[in-house]
């Protein structure tokens, strides 16, 4: 049996410009692409009609079709990584296996149970830098400690970027495909087709020039969409900084927070259960059940907030400002924990990423890096006033008999907030 490569898809659902694929295709050996559908991942998923599974499925049905061109295809199992390494090895003569880094605390264990594994068997994981510009020890302040404030980090991001080269991949180098005709169907790993439709991510340059204008405005929806694509890595981070870089600052900016969440939670994996300040772990949320369900529902009485809600639950998407408001509501005005907020978004945002959604949360509450101070606390009224002053985002999510009395008095919510902040901080 010929010696070959195995180039392992994870967050990098793409055949161009993938740094692992492209080093993979240049090792001098045939490579097998395969994709895992991890069950450590997919039985915590509670909903089996789970968007995201549905987006992968698509993802990977855009790859194999493509392969199938080149007399390839895309090797999908279903297990645990282990368990499926363990049955590719047995299948396949593997010299090296291909992949790109992932930074959160539980992928980083896995690979390094991997690679102990393979190493056993005489076979070197070999991982690359993909889904990030920069990653790990990339930047640092000068004493060598990771950035906590992000004004400083993306200013020596900016300092260190480079001329951005997007790579071509030689689609000939893969070997020749002996698996069945179509991917595994997604019944088999136990979910259901969505009403979701992949579509090619692409750069809309129209919305990208004009970002910093007008992506506050919910009604607009005048937001890149690409949350999804760069989670998943059916866009090429490169692609998007090349474009950013030359056009539009703000949209690079936003790209750069990213990178600062990815790093921050690389470099301090415990802000995945507590608070980046320590102190705020003295907060005394008050939780309660029937107003926490009332915020998931869409039902607090707060337009703005519960029409965010209402778009989440229909559509695994919330427009970026109105994520803020609904956030800002739940931590301070109703005194839940940021961490309760942060799961219910884990579960229904179709862009989650552990990063990003831990940073943005930690942000409202106050409590992370870099967070917004505790006594800013947005005024729903106010943000309604401001970037949806003709109510039309209201109206598209409401229902026409919209009638919720609110859950609390905003002026009293505020001054509650501000107490019990003061109290924890002051322990």
């Amino acid at each position: 049996m010929d010696k070959v490569n195995i180039f392992w898809f994870r967050r990098d659902l793409r055949l161009e410009d993938n740094v692992g694929l492209y080093h993979a295709l240049q090792s001098g050996l045939k490579v097998i692409p395969v994709f895992i559908f991890d069950t450590d991942i997919l039985n915590r998923l509670q909903d089996k009609k789970d968007r995201r599974v549905d987006y992968i499925h698509q993802a990977l049905q855009r790859i194999h079709k493509e392969l199938k061109k080149h007399n390839s295809g895309l090797y999908v199992y279903h297990g645990t990584p282990m368990q499926v390494l363990k049955k590719i090895i047995q299948d396949f003569n593997v010299d090296k296996v291909f992949c790109n880094r992932d930074y959160e605390p539980q992928a980083i264990q896995r690979d390094r149970e991997i690679a102990d594994f393979l190493l056993k068997h005489h076979i070197q994981l070999k991982d690359f830098k993909d889904q990030v510009i920069f990653e790990k020890n990339d930047i640092l302040k000068n004493d060598l400690s990771p950035y906590t404030v992000f004004t400083p980090y993306s200013k020596k991001w900016k300092e260190n970027l480079k001329n951005i080269e997007t790579l071509t991949t030689d689609l000939t180098h893969f070997a020749n495909y002996k698996g069945p005709s179509e991917i595994i169907p997604l019944k088999e790993i136990g979910f259901e087709k969505t009403e979701l439709e992949f579509t090619e991510p692409e750069l809309n340059r129209d919305i990208i020039d004009s970002y910093g204008k007008y992506r506050d405005f919910p009604a607009m929806d005048h937001t890149t969409h690409l949350g999804t694509a760069l989670r998943f890595g059916t866009i090429s981070i490169r692609k998007c900084v090349q474009y950013a870089v030359k056009h539009n600052e703000v949209w690079l900016n936003e790209l750069i927070w990213r990178e600062f969440f990815m790093q921050i939670l690389y470099h301090f994996p415990d802000v995945v259960h507590q608070c980046f300040k320590k102190k705020y772990e003295n907060i005394a949320w008050r939780n309660n059940e029937k107003e926490f369900k009332a915020w998931c529902e869409g039902k607090t009485g707060y337009p703005i907030v519960d029409a965010g809600m209402r778009q989440l639950n229909e559509t695994g998407f919330m427009h970026n400002r109105v994520r803020m408001v609904t956030a800002s509501f739940l931590t301070k005005h109703l005194l839940i924990d940021w961490r309760w907020g942060e799961a219910y978004f884990a579960e229904k945002l179709l862009d989650y990423d552990l990063a990003a959604n831990n940073g943005n949360w930690q942000w409202a509450a106050g409590c992370g890096c870099d967070a917004a101070p505790y006594f800013r606390i947005f005024n729903p009224y106010e943000q309604t006033k401001k970037f949806d002053k003709d109510s039309q985002y209201i109206r598209k999510w409401l229902p026409e008999d919209y009638v919720e009395e609110p859950v609390v008095e905003h002026t009293k919510a505020r001054d509650r907030a501000l107490k019990a902040y003061k109290e924890a901080l002051a322990e």
